[in-house]
């Protein structure tokens, strides 16, 4: 599982209410070719469906870039993509029941015109059902007789592989944009230029993505949505060359659900010019060794974090594959974090600390509407996040099912929000840090100000590991000397030891925007966290490249702001 940057909790804003009005042209299409495959296969077929999903994804949008006052890059799409899901069988066993932990993939997946002409439409969804059906049919075949041949684990034994769930209808606007790339052409190109102020960075862009996605899905159950969202993302890069041949990157991100609430210009100025400053004392900054001791995450390093070593192995489907690690298996009612901490997940939100977030929705992949679950309560695990595939003690989703186009929804994290109930101010974290220096007797420790993202291993037949990779990283000293920016760090470890070390959080809660690519694709998320202090972490040096910094001259004339 892989977390890449898009980038205390307080009252936020929800997904609004419900609305239902005339079915879209587009549900009613696919609604009246599902009702037509599925009663012509209920006749016909063997084994006949019990179940058929269509999901339909529409993206309209565009990416809009500029390196040192000049446009480098300008698209502008609009495509939709249409899902088939057909299950045979019983809920009881059906061909998605897992075997060996193999993970089957029956999605037959083909794009849609952008247009809703009844024929076209009609047609593809015709050829893909009859697709999926095949496909579904062929692996029961081979199940049922598999089965046979081997033992299940008692606990999972008797749970069905698809739960009831109480079919949604319902019809969201998404309006159209209000958006002119004109407009914003001529502001990416003031900010590029600035990163000409920088001599020593070999590569710089400012990149603005904008999309509109409506989501639809109609069932054989009866579920009609339609839902969707509006995102815009402002994200500042730079690259450069060090004196030992490393590559360095550092970058900076905005992210919104509304064009208005993007930051002002003054405000992108100033981030440009943190990156670039940040990025050319990178340079001349040591490069890290390994290291184990105390130090302190801030609030978008502990949201990685706690993604990472905590959030996939609360994700449901896990308990039903043999080959993971399944860490949490047995220990629900049971201590999993310190007694300060609780975690939920609540893709309901859609702004909290005052920024947007990235993992909101109303109803996940499966038509099932979106819920708040409280994960963890004080330290004691409660729940998992689940898709309609139950697991020992959770027989029901709780509206976590996702993916992406082209992929089966599995349980997956949305908004991922850590509360505290041991928190302390800046100044008093950083005194904390100083005293477990002291107490360990370490010559420093570290701070972590930004991250780009981290990845995690589940499975059994591997190491229990997860790595995050730091862009901004300091050496605290407990004796007054200034802090120290080094290079070239990746904070490693295994779960069950890193949790034990949290010792205390901040006060201020803080959001990392992303994406996050696992068995069902990539799908927006977000982590609120406030920063940690822990008692111990571990850092490795990263690969490094040993290629030699340009040799040429930058050219002549280059723009200057």
């Amino acid at each position: 599982m892989v977390l890449i940057a898009a980038a205390g909790l307080q009252s936020g804003s929800h997904a609004s209410g419900l609305q239902q009005g005339p079915a879209p042209a587009l549900v009613s299409i696919l609604a009246e070719e599902l009702d037509r495959n599925f009663r012509i296969l209920g006749e016909k077929a063997e084994p006949k469906p019990y179940y058929i999903c269509y999901r339909a994804a529409e993206i309209e949008g565009g990416t809009l870039a500029a390196a040192l006052g000049s446009v480098a890059q300008r698209d502008i799409s609009r495509r939709r993509n249409l899902d088939v899901t057909v299950r045979v069988g019983t809920p009881k066993m059906d061909n998605f029941h897992l075997l060996k932990g193999e993970r089957p993939r029956f999605t037959a997946s083909a794009a849609l015109p952008v247009e809703d002409v009844r024929p076209a439409i009609a047609r593809i969804a015709w050829r893909e059902t009859d697709r999926a059906w095949r496909a579904a049919a062929q692996r029961l075949m081979q199940l049922e007789s598999a089965v046979k041949m081997r033992t299940e684990s008692p606990e999972t034994a008797d749970l069905p592989d698809f739960s009831d769930e109480p079919p949604s209808v319902s019809f969201l606007e998404v309006p159209p944009q209000k958006f002119s790339p004109d407009e914003w052409a001529a502001k990416l190109r003031k900010w590029s230029a600035i990163f000409a102020e920088f001599p020593l960075l070999v590569s710089s862009s400012i990149t603005l993505q904008w999309q509109r996605e409506i989501r639809t899905l109609v069932s054989s159950e009866g579920a009609r949505l339609q839902h969707g969202r509006h995102f815009y993302r402002i994200m500042i890069s730079a690259a450069a060359k060090g004196y030992d041949g490393n590559d360095l990157t550092l970058f900076e991100s905005f992210d919104a659900d509304d064009a208005a609430r993007l930051p002002r210009d003054a405000a992108v100025e100033q981030a440009v010019r943190k990156v670039g400053a940040q990025l050319t004392a990178l340079l001349r900054a040591k490069p890290a060794e390994p290291w184990v001791g105390p130090a302190i995450l801030s609030g978008p390093a502990a949201g990685v974090f706690f993604h990472e070593i905590f959030g996939h192995r609360i994700e449901g489907h896990r308990l039903r594959d043999e080959t993971e690690g399944q860490t949490f298996a047995n220990s629900v009612g049971k201590p999993v974090l310190p007694e300060f901490l609780t975690v939920v997940s609540d893709p309901t939100l859609r702004r909290t600390a005052g920024v947007d977030l990235n993992g909101w929705y109303a109803f996940d992949d499966e038509g099932v509407p979106a819920q708040r679950v409280t994960v963890v309560e004080n330290g004691i695990l409660r729940n998992f996040l689940m898709s309609r595939l139950p697991v020992p003690g959770f027989p029901r989703s709780n509206g976590h099912g996702r993916a992406q186009p082209g992929f089966e929804p599995l349980s997956r994290q949305s908004n991922l929000v850590v509360e505290s109930a041991k928190r302390v101010s800046r100044a008093e974290l950083r005194r904390l840090l100083e005293a477990e220096i002291r107490r360990q007797n370490k010559p420093y420790g570290l701070f972590f100000e930004r991250v780009t993202g981290g990845f995690t291993r589940t499975r059994r037949g591997g190491l229990q590991a997860f790595t995050v990779i730091p862009l901004l990283v300091y050496r605290v000293y407990a004796d007054g000397r200034p802090d120290e920016l080094i290079r070239g760090a990746d904070i490693v470890g295994t779960p069950l030891a890193s949790f034990s070390k949290i010792l205390a959080t901040g006060d201020e809660p803080e959001v990392f925007n992303g994406y996050c690519g696992a068995e069902s694709g990539n799908v927006p998320v977000s982590v609120v966290a406030p920063a940690l202090l822990v008692a111990e972490i571990e850092i490795q040096r990263q690969p490094e490249s040993k290629d030699i910094p340009p040799i040429l001259p930058r050219p002549q004339g280059e723009v200057r702001p």
